[in-house]
């Protein structure tokens, strides 16, 4: 179990120190949110897997198994079921449909939006435009 702060308010928590980058390719895009352009120093992916019309969200972390994922914004919280994948990097990932109305909280959230899993450290994000173009990628 990790430890984390706690505050009165989510968004009074400080960011998360990073950036997001816009990655294309042929099946996929994503917004990746991260500190360097290493595997191991990204923090968070929204991913567009364009033959499946699928978006996963995936916070970086390691789990034995399903973990929630708390997803907070400024309109709406959400708890999903993430699931632990190996790759480049461990990632704890969700899955939505496209037009999925969590994403569009996510997307125009006042500024920023938060991602809690039981398995790592909250991490509080900047609502950037990378995020609307991935889901926007998915939805045409």
């Amino acid at each position: 179990m990790v430890v984390t702060p706690t505050y009165d308010n989510w968004q009074d928590a400080p960011a998360t120190p990073g950036n997001w980058n816009y990655v294309a390719d042929p099946s996929e895009t994503l917004a990746i949110f991260a500190v360097g352009r290493a595997a191991d120093t990204t923090e968070f992916i929204v991913r567009c897997n364009l033959a499946a019309r699928r978006i996963s969200l995936a916070r970086a972390g390691i789990a034995q198994g399903q973990v929630e994922m708390l997803v907070r914004t400024e309109t709406q919280d959400r708890l999903l079921t993430a699931s632990p994948t190996r790759g480049a990097a461990d990632l704890l990932v969700a899955e939505l449909s496209p037009n999925d109305n969590l994403l569009d909280a996510i997307a125009f959230s006042k500024g920023r939006f938060a991602v809690e899993t039981g398995a790592t450290l909250p991490v509080y994000l900047p609502a950037y435009p990378e995020i609307t173009r991935v889901i926007e990628d998915c939805r045409r």
